[in-house]
């Protein structure tokens, strides 16, 4: 493991993994606010998605509703989902952080999907499309009265290009 995993391996071992799921839907639902990705979610309704880190014993499990993570409760039991995504916490880290092609992580066995067929390759095709678009998320945050002031104060300071550069999007 890369040593800038040890502090993230160490805490998703010592914190419960209900915390985890509760906390990174939360998260993962204030960064779909004016993303094209939250109106997909509605193909997902009702569905059971389990996000299985290997080496840190972790379990994330997540019912979409309402275009939204909800946390899934329940016994933490492997039967509990339609699809799980499993694999080790630096190719989920490399999927995250767009380092990595998604299809290379799938399709060469560093991550696994099991479960509904469809509903996985929907959700491997979802994360293959993912172009997180900061303007609109900021938007759809802070409204068209303060959006556009931070987006100047951004661009003046230079803070949006390191953004741009850290997740992989093209730089204006």
């Amino acid at each position: 493991m890369k040593p800038p995993m040890l502090p993230l391996s160490l805490f998703l071992k010592a914190v419960p993994n209900t915390l985890h799921s509760e906390v990174l839907g939360h998260l993962f639902n204030h960064l779909l606010k004016g993303q094209w990705m939250a109106e997909q979610l509605e193909e997902l309704q009702g569905k059971r998605v389990c996000i299985a880190i290997t080496d840190t014993g972790t379990r994330l499990r997540f019912r979409i509703q309402d275009r939204r993570f909800r946390r899934q409760p329940g016994p933490d039991i492997n039967e509990n989902w339609d699809v799980r995504i499993s694999g080790n916490l630096a190719d989920f880290w490399l999927l995250a952080t767009r380092a990595e092609d998604p299809d290379t992580l799938f399709f060469g066995r560093r991550l696994a999907i099991e479960g509904e067929t469809e509903t996985g390759l929907y959700i491997k095709n979802m994360l293959d499309a993912l172009d997180f678009d900061w303007d609109a998320h900021l938007q759809a945050v802070l409204g068209p009265r303060l959006a556009p002031r931070l987006q100047r104060l951004l661009q003046t300071t230079g803070i949006d290009r390191r953004i741009r550069r850290l997740t992989g999007q093209p730089q204006i």
